[in-house]
Parts: C-alpha cells; sequence; structure tokens
C-alpha cells in the first residue's frame, strides 16, 4: 500500500523475480539497482517509491534514514563466508563483502536520493514501533532532519517484509505508536 492506496504487485515465485517486476512496474531507472544485494534492493524498492515524490530538489534533501530489521546483513553473510568456506575453491567475492553490513541499504538509498542526512540502521527482535517514533521525532525536534524515513526491512533466504514511512513535522497521521502499529500490521 501506498498512502493507503492498494499497489497492484503480481505474486511471484522468487524475490529476485519480484524485485525485477516492482522496479519495472514503477518505471525505475538506476542501474546500479542490479547490482545490489536483496536487503539492499528491497529497501532501495520500497524508499523509492515513498521518495520519488518527495526529493525534487536540495531542500528537499534533508531527509534522514532510521531502518531496522532482524536478521541484520545475515542472509548475504551466509553468502560470503560460503565463498570463503571452500578452501580448494577459495574465491572471496568483494562484491558480495560490500554488503556485508546492514547500513549499506540505507547507503544505496541515500546516494540515489543525494541524501546527506543523519542515518542508522538498528537490529531489532521485532518492529520497534516505540524506538522508531521516538528516535525519528528527536531528529526533527533537533533539527537533525526536515523528514525522517523510517523503515523494517527484513530479508532473510528468500523471507522478506519491508515496510516504510515518511515522517514530516505536520504530517496526515499522528505519529503516535499505535498509528505506526496499525500501519504495519496492514
Amino acid at each position: 500500500m501506498v498512502n493507503g492506496t492498494q499497489v497492484p504487485i503480481p505474486q511471484c515465485a522468487s524475490f529476485s523475480e519480484f524485485a525485477k517486476t516492482v522496479y519495472k512496474s514503477f518505471s525505475m531507472d538506476y542501474p546500479k539497482f542490479f547490482k545490489m544485494d536483496s536487503l539492499s534492493k528491497l529497501a532501495f524498492l520500497a524508499s523509492e517509491i515513498i521518495l520519488k515524490e518527495v526529493v525534487k530538489s536540495e531542500e528537499e534533501q534533508d531527509i534522514a534514514l532510521v531502518f531496522a530489521n532482524r536478521s541484520s546483513s545475515l542472509d548475504t553473510d551466509v553468502k560470503y563466508q560460503e565463498s570463503i568456506a571452500n578452501k580448494n575453491e577459495y574465491f572471496p567475492s568483494p562484491a558480495v563483502f560490500v554488503y556485508t553490513l546492514p547500513n549499506i541499504c540505507i547507503g544505496e538509498v541515500s546516494i540515489r536520493h543525494q541524501l546527506k542526512s543523519e542515518n542508522a540502521f538498528f537490529v531489532f527482535d521485532d518492529f520497534p514501533s516505540e524506538f522508531m517514533q521516538k528516535y525519528s521525532e528527536a531528529l526533527i525536534q533537533n533539527n537533525k532532519a526536515k523528514k525522517v524515513l523510517c523503515g523494517w526491512v527484513e530479508y532473510f533466504q528468500e523471507s522478506y517484509k519491508v515496510f516504510v514511512y515518511l515522517v514530516e513535522p505536520q504530517g496526515k497521521l499522528e505519529h503516535n505508536e499505535q498509528n505506526i502499529n496499525t500501519l504495519y500490521r496492514n
């Protein structure tokens, strides 16, 4: 859903197919997308849908990013470990190693939209609505950012969930834990 409107996205057999379908259906144009790991692709897709209408000038680039998930970059970490585990076929891939930190996905979003504001990626057992609410409001109140893109971006072994929302000083919904949880569950 985007701003309360259901976005038709076809069911896909794999995450790779899903990512390509969403990329094409929203007419995205960012060739570097195809080199990203799955966690970064998921964060990029969700962020792109929200930010493409928001970031239109340098003034609008003061958007902080606050993301979280449960498994960090474990999916990519496992792939990298597999690339170095077999001493007979030892071939550590720098292209995979780059993505062995979860904050790389917010780096990809920042590069795409030339965001130069605060950003952080946290690891929690479950979606941290109270934390997101307090942290994002602190960023705005302390003039660290004019807006905050918050997100839960979980990807591990073809299982994924993404939830992203934009916090502004004067938003359409009150930014409180109850509303965040309602949006997250839907």
